[in-house]
């Protein structure tokens, strides 16, 4: 008997061994190898804006810069024919002219278990409802930062609500994370202005797609909060002094529920942490030889601007922060970014053009006033968009994390962390095609007029043509390079908002699949 114990034991544990040889070696297949260089040149103030924006941060705006970066990714798409699925990347570069010799872009491991998907680590993101390579970007959840690490629960593809014969689907996440450019904040203030330790991050996001295959209509929320951690700032004395924000359990849940206040908040309390987000919708047409998309994308940063009314019934005297009556204060939807993209699927020579056109200089109006004593309006204007009181703004290692037209703090020669240019309208054009095999290319022009903030008014209003002619031959599989792949790309800046800026970009990247 013990030795039959003893032969079935070694008999188990040999397929138990095979069966975990087999699933490592599973795990270890589809994988994605890429190695790459890149070169940037440039002459004038900064690398022009379309050879250093929407590119996940991994750019820079010293005149000459460049990287050798290399990455290895399992796509959870891998396990695509299984009910559950394992993806894991890393993502290195060594870099000069950057804000760091050395980058971790991206460092992730993913479980998908039917259409659930948890992602942990920091992860580069497509955005939403736009064209990925010719929209000038989204205002909330952009591709102009690096990724910030996070735990994340999405689902990621529209699933059918079951009973809607397909007219109805939603998609969707929510995520957890912390900041990581603690120490360039430190370096780039000196000490000397405000920034952040330390700080939390969370964000969540909902769409309904409604609509036949053909005809469809997308809409969604998009949010997102800075909270925690510690901010830094200069004191009336000239000495650095310190905020300790909430950063308990009770702070994750009024991130994810706005409400609360900030520690240093007394008789006029908004809510705990820097909330942003936008209201996003798209309206498509698609047919066998053209699609045509209509989209709009909606910033805010407080109620008056996502709900458009704010509460100003307040008592007086005695009761000046005592609501007393039903009256609310209208704000007007004048900041919008609107866009167009069409698809031609039979002329590969210009098969996709965007045209967006942004207006961001309402922000509530010119008047911010809280209720007092004496006078009972409220009127909240003056929002100050992607800039916070507190925090460091919507912005990551320098670079604003979501359209970059709102000017990156990285351009301030002051050394200040906030956009200082937030007020602005711009026309922004794109193309691209592919004329043939393996050739690829784009066209971006963005004409913009900027005039500051409302707290820092540009004298005159400041005009800016940013321009990009980027073309990228992948080599035919035919050919001894058939794994590599060539871009250039040349970018210009003429204006006052990031000024005279000529730049030449190269890159070589080689792809390696198992």
């Amino acid at each position: 008997m013990g030795k039959s114990c003893f032969v079935a034991t070694l008999l188990y544990m040999t397929s138990l061994v095979a069966a975990v040889a087999q699933e490592l070696q599973r795990l270890a297949s589809g994988l994605e190898c890429q190695v790459a260089a890149e070169v940037t040149s440039s002459d004038g103030d900064y690398t022009p804006l379309w050879l250093n924006a929407n590119r996940y941060g991994l750019s820079s705006l010293d005149l000459q810069n460049g990287y050798l970066r290399g990455s290895l990714e399992r796509p959870v798409a891998a396990d695509s024919s299984r009910r559950w699925g394992v993806g894991y990347g890393a993502d290195v570069a060594v870099a000069y002219g950057f804000t760091s010799t050395f980058v971790v872009q991206q460092a992730f491991v993913e479980a998908r278990w039917l259409r659930g998907l948890l992602t942990v680590g920091a992860k580069e993101q497509p955005i939403v409802l736009k064209n990925q390579q010719l929209s000038s970007g989204s205002q909330t959840f952009g591709k102009n930062a690096r990724p910030v690490p996070q735990i994340r629960v999405a689902l990621p593809d529209y699933w059918t609500v079951p009973g809607t014969r397909g007219w109805l689907s939603l998609k969707g996440h929510l995520a957890f994370g912390m900041t990581t450019d603690d120490r360039w904040q430190k370096d780039f203030t000196s000490q000397q202005s405000r920034y952040t330790k330390n700080a939390l991050y969370h964000e969540k996001a909902g769409y309904l797609r409604i609509g036949p295959k053909n005809i469809t209509f997308e809409m969604g929320l998009e949010m997102a909060t800075q909270f925690g951690g510690k901010s830094y700032c200069m004191l009336a004395d000239g000495h650095l002094g310190w905020v300790d924000n909430c950063s308990n359990l009770e702070s994750f849940l009024r991130a994810l529920f706005p409400s609360g206040g900030e520690s240093l908040e007394e008789s006029y309390r908004n809510a705990l942490g820097n909330h942003v987000g936008s209201w996003v919708a798209r309206l498509n047409f698609d047919y066998p030889t053209w699609n045509i998309g209509l989209y709009a994308d909606h910033f805010f940063e407080d109620h008056s601007s996502m709900l458009f009314l704010d509460y100003d019934g307040y008592g007086h005297g005695e009761d000046w922060d005592v609501k007393k009556d039903n009256r609310f204060f209208l704000y007007d939807l004048k900041d919008i970014m609107l866009g167009a993209e069409l698809q031609l699927k039979r002329c590969p020579w210009v098969d996709n053009v965007v045209v967006e056109f942004l207006s961001t200089k309402y922000q509530g109006g010119p008047v911010y006033h809280d209720h007092t004593y004496h006078n009972s309006d409220h009127i909240s204007g003056r929002d100050d968009y992607y800039n916070n009181y507190i925090f460091t703004g919507w912005q990551h290692w320098g670079m604003v994390m979501g359209n970059p037209l709102y000017r990156s703090p990285l351009y301030n020669d002051s050394h200040e962390i906030k956009v200082m240019n937030n007020r602005f309208t711009a026309w922004h054009f794109g193309v691209g095609g592919h004329p043939a095999c393996g050739l690829s290319y784009r066209l971006l022009a963005t004409f913009q007029k900027g005039l500051g903030t409302y707290y820092g008014l540009y004298p005159d209003p400041k005009h800016n043509v940013s321009m990009l002619a980027e073309a990228q031959y992948a080599f035919r599989p035919s050919s001894p390079l058939h794994d590599w792949t060539v871009r250039g790309a040349f970018g210009l800046d003429r204006g006052g908002i990031y000024g005279d800026n000529t730049g030449v970009q190269v890159c070589v990247a080689r792809r390696f699949m198992k």
